[in-house]
C-alpha cells in the first residue's frame, strides 16, 4: 500500500484480508486468567482432557468461550495423546438398557493393582446403572465371596436391595455364598456371557476411568494410602466430576434433578 500509494481498504481487498486483521494486536494479559485456571485444573486433574476441563470451568461459573479456551489449551500443550482405535469387524451391538429408577440394577466387577513392594491388591467395585454412581470401591489383598456378601449387605442396609446384580463369571461371583444371599433377599444375579465384557459396559467404563485417574497416576506404599485416595476420588466422582452421558452432570446431581423434576420418578 505504501509502495503504490493505495488506500487501506483497496490494499486489504487485493490481498484478501479484513481491515480488522490488519490492526489486530493480541492482548496476552487478557488470556492470563484462562491460562491460570487451565494450569490449576491440569495440576489437580492430570487425566482430564479438554471436555472435562471446560465443564469444570463452567461449574466454577466461568463463561469463557469454548473456542478461546481450546486455543489456549492447545497453546499450553495440555492436550492428551489419543490412542489409536483397533479396527474391528462390523458388528451390531445392542445398547445396554438404562434402568428407569435407582437401585434397580447394580453392576459389580473386580480390578487389581500392586503396591511398590510388589504385593498385589484387589478392588471390588459396585456401580448403580441408573446414574453411574459409584456405591462402593472395596480395597484389600484378597476379597473372597463371603466378603462380597458383607459388602452387598452393607450397601443394601443403606439403600435397599437391588432387583438385579450384573457381573461376569468370576469365582467369587458364582460362589454358593453369593447365590444363597441373592435367593434369600430376592435379588436376581445377571451373569454376562464369557468373553463379552461390554455386556457389563457401565462398570467397564467406570473401571477405565478409575485406572486412568488413580491407579495409573500414583505409586502406592500401603493399603491405607490406596483406600484414602480412592475414597476421596469416589466422593469427587459422585458429587463433582461431570459425566458426559448424564448431560455433563455428576451422578448425585443427576439423580437429584430427576427426583425434583419428575414427581412420579422413584428413588428406589
Amino acid at each position: 500500500m505504501k509502495e503504490h500509494h493505495a488506500s487501506e481498504r483497496r490494499g486489504c481487498r487485493i490481498i484478501g484480508i479484513s481491515r480488522s486483521l490488519l490492526h489486530y494486536r493480541h492482548n496476552t494479559a487478557r488470556d492470563l486468567p484462562v491460562i491460570e485456571a487451565l494450569q490449576k485444573l491440569a495440576q489437580q486433574y492430570p487425566a482430564y482432557g479438554f471436555g472435562l476441563m471446560f465443564n469444570k470451568l463452567r461449574q466454577f461459573g466461568q463463561s469463557w468461550n469454548a473456542k478461546r479456551v481450546y486455543r489456549i489449551y492447545r497453546l499450553l500443550k495440555l492436550n492428551l495423546r489419543r490412542k489409536g482405535k483397533k479396527r474391528l469387524p462390523n458388528r451390531h451391538p445392542q445398547p445396554l438398557a438404562i434402568p428407569h429408577k435407582m437401585n434397580h440394577c447394580w453392576s459389580v466387577d473386580f480390578m487389581s493393582d500392586a503396591l511398590i513392594d510388589g504385593r498385589r491388591f484387589r478392588l471390588f467395585n459396585v456401580v448403580d446403572d441408573f446414574n453411574r454412581e459409584a456405591l462402593a470401591i472395596e480395597v484389600d489383598l484378597n476379597i473372597p465371596a463371603h466378603r462380597v456378601v458383607r459388602i452387598l449387605d452393607r450397601l443394601s442396609s443403606e439403600r435397599g436391595y437391588p432387583a438385579y446384580i450384573r457381573s461376569d463369571n468370576g469365582p467369587e461371583l458364582t460362589a454358593v455364598a453369593l447365590a444363597e444371599w441373592a435367593e434369600d433377599n430376592g435379588v436376581m444375579l445377571d451373569f454376562i456371557q464369557p468373553g463379552r465384557p461390554m455386556q457389563n459396559g457401565f462398570i467397564e467404563r467406570f473401571n477405565k476411568t478409575l485406572r486412568t485417574e488413580i491407579l495409573d497416576m500414583y505409586l502406592f506404599r500401603t493399603l491405607s494410602e490406596v483406600r484414602f485416595l480412592i475414597e476421596s476420588w469416589r466422593t469427587e466422582y459422585n458429587e463433582e466430576r461431570p459425566h458426559s452421558s448424564l448431560g455433563d452432570m455428576p451422578p448425585v446431581i443427576y439423580a437429584r434433578q430427576k427426583l425434583v423434576g419428575d414427581p412420579h420418578w422413584q428413588w428406589y
